[in-house]
């Protein structure tokens, strides 16, 4: 138990010092492992840990989805997202934010990623804000915030290392995570009325397109709808497995931006050479995640916790919230993926002992994971939308993000309290 608290204890002070939170987790397992394993121990588990994490078959699924990503990306369908969405809410007060978020989360169905979501949509949305004068914090949080739609709409790389790390079926927590994804969605629309009804100056409306105009916007999004349906749907209907479903979804992806042409053969080295170092940070992080944890549960801060946790048998929402009070905690010092391979090896067997749904405390997890990715002082969906707007501060993106991550917990509350939102689904996967 001691050598544990001393673990985190130096982890957090790494991460202070501002050393990469893959080699503080690498660091602190390499050594923890050598206290409490012996030297030797310590360098056998480094190695078997990277040969092990390379060779899983199930993690491909990783770097075929991020490839997807970059290939929807670069097929252009975001414009015409955002095209559709503008055309039925551009021409309301704070229309354009709306539209922005729920083009995100058309693009987050897609794409996997919080973070590419988020710059990608920040090219495209940005722009048209300024023209109508929207205020910058409200127009950049839209934007920070309906990226962090992309873990939890599927298809989403944390919900497939959520299931690796947990053997929890993927399909079902794909399905799981629609309707939570929709509510976001909603509970971020609501946050922008909100706002605009206190400060109407905040967001002027836009132009009103005409019925004929918003149709034939329609037409744009159809490959969108279409890959969904054919990859998530191959998944709920046990045609193909996830890993299959991630090859087929990037071979989809790819045809889209060749019939664009958009995919020339230089684009297409530059989304190979972007894909390659994504999934390399990817899997640093994850090798690093897995020594930290295997030092964790050599010692005895494992079985420390699930005996507090028998002891709550009575009242186990004590100890989710609890969990969710240190995730909350967390997510102002770590990025969402650290979080899900630092905490899940160490909270999971407790959430089992207590009974509840493995595939629910997935959807929670995810959920509230987003909160991380934008709220100071290290929410990389701001970071990611400072580097592609220089012009706007990171303060006016934290004033901005500030509605949508207090919506961000009223969505937590109503789906930890209602976890049927997020089982029904599920109900009907194979």
């Amino acid at each position: 138990m001691t050598e544990a608290l001393f673990g985190f204890a130096a982890l957090l002070t790494l991460s202070f010092m501002r050393v990469p939170i893959a080699f503080s987790m690498m660091i602190v397992g390499f050594f923890g492992m050598a206290v409490v394993n012996g030297f030797e121990g310590a360098l056998a588990n480094v190695g078997q840990t990277a040969f092990d994490s390379a060779i899983n078959y199930e993690l491909s699924v990783v770097p075929l989805f991020v490839l997807m990503g970059n290939f929807v990306t670069r097929a252009r369908l975001s414009e015409e997202l955002y095209e559709a969405s503008n055309a039925f809410l551009g021409h309301r007060k704070g229309g354009l934010a709306m539209a922005t978020i729920v083009a995100c989360g058309g693009f987050s169905a897609v794409c996997g990623s919080s973070l590419a979501t988020a710059a990608t949509m920040a090219k495209v949305a940005m722009p048209s804000m300024r023209r109508y004068g929207y205020d910058d914090g409200l127009a950049a949080g839209a934007i920070a915030a309906g990226g962090t739609l992309g873990i939890l709409i599927p298809p989403s790389v944390l919900l497939v290392i959520y299931g690796i790390l947990t053997q929890t079926n993927i399909g079902k927590l794909f399905a799981a995570g629609i309707l939570p994804g929709i509510i976001g969605i909603i509970f971020y629309l609501l946050a922008v009325r909100v706002m605009i009804t206190l400060k109407p100056e905040l967001g002027p409306p836009g132009k009103r397109s005409s019925w004929t105009v918003r149709w034939q916007t329609m037409r744009g999004v159809w490959g969108v709808v279409a890959l969904f349906v054919f990859v998530m749907g191959g998944i709920y209907g046990g045609v193909f497995s996830p890993t299959e479903a991630a090859g087929i979804g990037a071979a989809g992806a790819f045809f889209f931006a060749v019939m664009r042409h958009t995919m020339t053969r230089h684009v297409f080295y530059e989304v190979l050479i972007e894909s390659a170092a994504t999934t390399a940070m990817l899997f640093t992080v994850l090798i690093g995640a897995l020594l930290f944890a295997n030092f964790i549960n050599l010692s005895t801060f494992p079985d420390t916790l699930l005996s507090i946790a028998g002891s709550f048998k009575d009242q186990p929402d004590l100890v989710i919230l609890a969990i969710l009070v240190i995730y909350i905690f967390l997510g102002c010092v770590f990025e969402s993926l650290s979080m899900i391979l630092l905490t899940v090896p160490i909270f999971f067997p407790l959430v089992q002992q207590l009974g509840y749904d493995p595939v629910w405390y997935g959807i929670v997890v995810v959920v509230i994971t987003e909160i991380s990715l934008i709220t100071p002082p290290v929410g990389l969906n701001v970071f990611v939308l400072r580097g592609v707007l220089p012009d706007v501060r990171t303060t006016t993106i934290f004033r901005g993000v500030t509605a949508y991550w207090i919506a961000d917990l009223f969505r937590l509350t109503v789906i930890v309290w209602f976890p049927a939102l997020s089982l029904w689904l599920p109900s009907f996967v194979r």
